[in-house]
């Protein structure tokens, strides 16, 4: 089908990650005609732009892949417990060429603006080199974490040395051997990075405005019969991990905290920190509802920070206490803490020693300056809402999505936004995204949407929006739920804290993959309650 000069898609979905390479697998297996529309030079998303020193996935291998093909997850053989960028990279490209993706995937192709036409129900996305593409329904799979944020640093422009950005590590990675490197920001790139960057550069200075709880990732390789093991529990180790909370087969201590004797709980403590990783966060089953438990475990990670710190004072810069451990996302390091012992390695507490400007030769701060050859931008992404806030988005009557969103984002399941027929999202706030695997949460919801388009194909209909009134409800349980817990006592970028003039709004769904899923089936079978189907 064709109109003038432009071939109408069914599904036009934009980001090749590993959410968009899912999207075109399972609606090409619909007999659904897709394209992909991907901004970077090659495929893998978040996984193509993020290389940066140390980048590797804080959920293990096994789990943090595709569970579609039984024969892929079998064959594929990970080789650490937790996969560096450079492998995820591999089985990314890996799945493109077994199933025959890159057919479908136009590379380089970076979406401006996307405008509904309400006669022909249909969407037409433009490219930043004028490229224009038609198709019946949009559907963005531009990743939680994907518009990088540079600060507003008065003379950061000014600077004479080597900038780079985590978020856009450029490749090759340059040569830091003899260059006084600093680095801002201490969430979850830096804290991977700065060991490696340590050891590359001639010194190394951390401007840290806050401190961040981090676990021992203890990755290592994987022995030949755990691999055997693996393949033959995956089955009932997908079952397990849709029907929990996070999207893994983790199930914490069977009792809270306060019921436990201290030795029990410094027990269950030590081995959660000793397992490694970010699931440290759910050690007991209330810990993030119930004040005292998060205490007990925040108090532990102190302790093992300041037994690993020599300097007392750098210790106590290290260790948060704004905020209870895991309401900002944990992260996991090989080192980090370690590395602070190193004579050529300081960290600055911006709290303290503010930032002032950035010069040519380096960062001023109120108590002094620090000469720079290279400075990198470890200051994370504008997430969840960044990517398309960045795209001018228009419906059918104008509205813009910069105005539907301007006190904060409203979703319905996290999938459509309400004005905007026809135009899905994918891991999308009001969706349990960030706060669970990912790449189950993106097959669940693919697969879900597959679904909604057969049936409002079957019934004729040309358009698909969510109710006004449906979209509310549900951005308010998001709410709800976010507030039964602690994650809101947090300024994290869950809620948007970390941008500046952002309003406001708990984004992830704290109930998890489980409850989500069964939410999602329960509107599927109640005739897709909340969706208004606008016939031809």
């Amino acid at each position: 089908m064709t109109t003038g000069a432009h071939r109408v898609r069914d599904v036009l979905v934009v980001g090749a990650g590993f959410a968009g390479l899912y999207g075109v697998h399972a609606f090409r297996e619909a007999g659904l005609d897709v394209v992909c529309l991907e901004a970077g030079e090659d495929i893998g998303g978040t996984w193509f732009f993020n290389r940066y020193p140390g980048a590797r996935c804080d959920v293990e291998s096994i789990d943090y892949s595709y569970s579609f093909d039984e024969d892929l997850q079998n064959d594929w053989v990970w080789s650490e417990r937790y996969a560096t960028q450079p492998e995820i990279l591999a089985y990314i490209r890996h799945v493109a060429d077994r199933f025959g993706l890159r057919q479908h995937v136009q590379l380089e192709k970076r979406v401006t603006a996307a405008h509904f036409d309400e006669p022909t129900s249909r969407w037409t996305v433009r490219t930043e080199d004028g490229d224009e593409h038609v198709a019946r329904y949009l559907v963005f799979a531009t990743g939680s974490l994907s518009a990088p944020n540079k600060p507003d640093i008065p003379g950061a422009d000014s600077f004479a040395g080597e900038t780079y950005f985590t978020a856009r590590w450029p490749e090759p990675g340059p040569s830091l051997e003899g260059k006084r490197v600093g680095i801002i920001g201490t969430g979850s790139s830096a804290i991977q990075s700065v060991p490696i960057l340590a050891e590359q550069a001639r010194s190394l200075t951390v401007f840290q405005r806050t401190p961040n709880y981090s676990v021992p990732a203890l990755n290592r390789d994987l022995t030949e019969e755990e691999q055997r093991r693996i393949r033959a529990e995956y089955p009932e180790r997908r079952r397990k991990s849709r029907l929990s909370g996070g999207g893994s087969m983790h199930e914490p201590y069977p009792k809270p905290a306060l019921e436990c004797t201290p030795d029990e709980r410094e027990a269950a403590l030590e081995a959660g920190w000793r397992n490694g990783g970010v699931l440290f966060g759910k050690t007991f089953p209330d810990q993030f509802t119930n004040s005292a438990s998060n205490d007990f475990a925040r108090e532990f990670a102190a302790r093992k920070v300041r037994e690993i710190v020599e300097d007392p004072r750098t210790a106590e810069d290290l260790i948060p206490t704004d905020h209870p451990i895991g309401t900002k996302r944990i992260c996991t390091d090989s080192g980090y803490f370690e590395t602070f012992n190193r004579d050529e390695v300081s960290l600055v507490n911006l709290r303290r020693d503010p930032i002032q400007r950035i010069t040519a030769a380096g960062i001023e701060t109120s108590a002094g300056f620090h000469e720079l050859d290279v400075l990198v931008y470890a200051t994370g992404f504008d997430a969840m809402t960044g990517a398309l806030m960045r795209v001018d988005i228009t419906g059918p009557l104008g509205d813009r999505i910069q105005d539907s969103w301007a006190e904060g984002p409203v979703t319905y399941l996290g999938v459509q936004i309400p004005g905007f027929p026809n135009l899905f999202t994918v891991n999308g706030p009001g969706s349990p995204s960030v706060l669970a695997n990912m790449v189950l949460t993106a097959e669940q919801q693919v697969d879900w949407l597959v679904e909604l388009i057969r049936h409002a194909d079957s019934t004729g209909a040309a358009q698909v929006e969510v109710r006004d009134d449906a979209a509310v409800k549900w951005t308010e349980h998001v709410q709800q739920a976010a507030d039964a817990t602690l994650f809101p006592r947090a300024n994290s970028w869950y809620l948007g804290a970390n941008i500046e003039g952002k309003p406001r709004r708990f984004m992830p769904y704290v109930a998890g993959l489980g409850a989500y899923r069964k939410r999602c089936d329960a509107i599927r079978d109640d005739g897709y309650e909340g969706f208004v189907f606008t016939s031809r």
